[in-house]
């Protein structure tokens, strides 16, 4: 009876030991599991204010796409790199290439575009109210752009003159093209949005549009040996180079120039059309320049005189008339660029 009490008593009180050992093992673990939990919330947070809202990693230092242009009065205006350390809410934009490439990425936040300009056909829906008007392409209404109180500016070659004068109501990001580099500097700018605005998935999708595009143009140009770029402008031609402003429908559509003695300049040199004659191309490109900026005009005639009626390209219905606005004024965007691809091959084939 003795041994039995006893050792009841031992079972007890070893119970009692590990009951108190769990309580000071609870007890223990206790701050350390806090301690877990408040650095992973600090690592949160501390991810969170790197990556920003969307994802975009800020601060974030944006490089212009073309470092410096040459001002018509000014000399060489250089454009600066901008560092952002939050994304951009609110957004006025000049370049209609750039607004293009917003557009089609779906960037939110456009609070002012160029409505005193002609708005090219598929961004007519910026026109609207709900859209503030930062002026024309080559005439800013700064006042009304300070009231906006933007977050960014973004320009491109024909409002470089106003820079500094910008640059004092928000930072300005330079996303024009180079006539010397037009379709690398076009991929720059909608790599530029795609990392500003977290879109770099939308613009890896729609970039892939273009592989089979510009594998079918290149194969229908091999049907060509030689070709010609021009623009018309009331009544006056202006010939284009590989080296110019639409010199990638050579280097990276794939046709042939007719010739490379063209002089390099933005609005192309001076083209009679004798020298198209002379040259014979086998397909005429010609941008309506007049059309692209309101005027009237009358393409048709001034193109189809008696002179280019003897060359192959009129006579084998290989004038290509291209898209005065979509080529002259909204080049440089996402939904343009392909366009330019599409309008090629349907005039083509």
């Amino acid at each position: 009876m003795k041994k039995t009490n006893l050792f009841i008593a031992l079972l007890a009180a070893m119970v009692l030991m590990l009951a108190a050992c769990g309580s000071n093992e609870e007890a223990s673990t206790e701050p350390a599991k806090k301690e877990s939990t408040e650095t992973a919330a600090a690592d949160d947070q501390a991810e969170e204010t790197a990556t920003g809202e969307e994802g975009t990693t800020y601060p974030l230092t944006v490089s212009p796409t073309v470092a410096s242009v040459e001002g018509e009065e000014s000399g060489s205006i250089n454009f600066e790199d901008v560092e952002f350390e939050s994304m951009p809410e609110k957004i006025a934009v000049f370049d209609y290439g750039f607004l293009d490439t917003l557009d089609a990425l779906g960037v939110e936040g456009i609070v002012g575009v160029a409505k005193d300009s002609t708005l090219p056909a598929h961004l007519e829906k910026y026109a609207s109210d709900e859209y503030k008007s930062v002026g024309g392409l080559k005439e800013p209404l700064l006042e009304d752009i300070a009231e906006m109180a933007p977050d960014v500016i973004f320009i491109s070659g024909r409002q470089s003159a106003y820079y500094e004068e910008l640059k004092e109501i928000a930072p300005v990001v330079f996303v024009g093209t180079s006539q010397d580099d037009y379709w690398n500097t076009f991929l720059s700018s909608v790599d530029l949005a795609a990392k500003m605005f977290d879109k770099e998935a939308e613009a890896e999708e729609y970039l892939a549009k273009f592989d089979s595009a510009l594998e079918e143009i290149k194969a229908l140009a091999g049907n060509y040996e030689t070709s010609l770029v021009t623009m018309y402008n009331e009544g006056k031609l202006a010939g284009f180079a590989t080296n110019s402003r639409y010199g990638y429908i050579y280097d990276v559509y794939g046709f042939k120039p007719v010739t490379e003695d063209i002089e390099s300049s933005s609005h192309g040199s001076n083209f009679g059309f004798e020298a198209i004659l002379e040259f014979n191309p086998q397909v005429l490109f010609v941008i309506d320049r007049t059309a692209a900026v309101g005027g009237e005009s009358n393409i048709d005639a001034d193109m189809e005189n008696d002179i280019v009626k003897k060359t192959e390209a009129y006579k084998n219905g290989k004038i290509v008339y291209l898209d005065g606005p979509l080529w002259y004024l909204s080049g440089g965007g996402l939904q343009s660029e392909l366009a330019k691809i599409d309008e090629v091959l349907a005039e083509l084939k």
